[in-house]
């Protein structure tokens, strides 16, 4: 009888044939080249963010409204009555900034930019609650820069001015610097200089100090005497002085001040009104802003600093940082997708084995 080989079963299914792995590895080439597109594009939005979006994102807007409320505890005041100075146990200033956004809307048609146009009030009332003074300002200004604009309407207390520097507010991303600030009483702008770096309920913020020395100023138009007018004072030959330590403490990402004071000194000098041609004291102080203001003053100014901080800090360098992890991984696919494949392993040829049996014939 015939031997009959069997043959050795290795599989289930046909031998793996060179080539199968190509797929993987281009599906590897594609991935790798989505991800470096996705990292050249957030590592290009990364500055595009800082230096081009953020200018033009943060501003101040038109419509804004804000009041704030100092004091001077205790203070020298002028009696009308008797023409003497007395000390009263406080003298309350109300500063209000309103937006006029008609206004802005109309001058930024022919500026071509954007404008702030802030209509300003500050009213110092006695420890009778009655008025001493009121004096209105237009301030007209970049809401980007916060550098003054020069239009119609740009006034203190309706004399015509024109303001150098900044005012009430210094710009985003404040530096370590002087400034030129405008003072509403001589009409005149001055450096403001910074004095370093402070901590201010839990804000880093920058110090600055102004010093006006005494200089002659106009006379308020509302006087708090009926009958008595700046023209009237001026007639009987006396005229009105002024010297003050400005202080403030600014937030230097949103470029808000958190605090400010003034030590500041008014006096009537010479002429008829005044006994003896001397001079008097019309208002002495140290103006301080009120607690309850500087708390919802650094409160606000918290909330913004965030948003700021997103624009120029957070979203920039998250951005950055997402592309170079994306361009780590885009290059660690194309890496593997470079490698040999390995070479396909065959089966072993089947081996020749002797039957279970032999049969044979005679």
């Amino acid at each position: 009888m015939r031997r009959t080989v069997p043959t050795q079963r290795t599989s289930d299914g046909p031998p793996p044939e060179p080539g199968r792995r190509r797929p993987a590895r281009g599906m590897r080439r594609r991935s790798s080249l989505v991800l470096l597109a996705c990292a050249v594009f957030f590592t290009a939005l990364s500055p595009l963010m800082r230096w081009y979006a953020f200018p033009r994102l943060a501003k101040i807007p038109p419509g804004q409204y804000q009041d704030m409320v100092l004091e001077a505890r205790p203070a020298t005041l002028l009696n009308y009555g008797t023409m003497k100075a007395e000390r009263v146990p406080k003298v309350t200033i109300v500063q209000t900034l309103k937006g006029d956004v008609a206004a802005s809307d109309r001058i930024e048609k022919s500026a071509g930019r954007d404008i702030v146009v802030w209509d300003a009030l500050s009213y110092v009332a006695g420890p009778d609650g009655k008025m001493v003074s009121a004096i209105p300002e237009r301030y007209l200004f970049d809401a980007h820069s916060q550098e003054p604009v020069h239009a119609t309407g740009e006034m203190v207390d309706g004399d015509p001015v024109r303001r150098e520097g900044i005012e009430f507010k210094w710009p985003f991303l404040t530096e370590r610097r002087d400034y030129t600030y405008f003072d509403a009483q001589t009409r005149t702008s001055a450096p403001i200089h910074y004095k370093g770096t402070r901590t201010f309920r839990g804000l880093e913020v920058y110090y600055f100090e102004q010093t006006i020395p005494w200089t002659k100023v106009a006379l308020p138009k509302k006087m708090p005497v009926k009958g008595i007018t700046p023209q009237s004072v001026a007639k009987m030959g006396t005229t009105r002085w002024y010297s003050t330590k400005r202080m403030f403490w600014v937030e230097p990402v949103t470029g808000a001040p958190v605090n400010g004071q003034e030590i500041h000194q008014e006096e009537l000098r010479g002429g008829d009104l005044l006994p003896g041609g001397g001079k008097v004291t019309a208002f002495a102080g140290h103006v301080k802003m009120r607690a309850d203001y500087v708390d919802s003053t650094v409160a606000l100014v918290t909330s913004q600093r965030t948003l700021v901080l997103l624009l120029t800090r957070y979203l920039p360098w998250g951005f950055l940082l997402l592309g170079a992890a994306l361009l780590a991984l885009s290059l660690y696919l194309e890496a593997r997708g470079r490698r040999p494949a390995p070479a396909a392993v065959r089966p072993p040829a089947p081996a020749a084995t002797a039957g279970d049996g032999a049969a044979g014939g005679p």
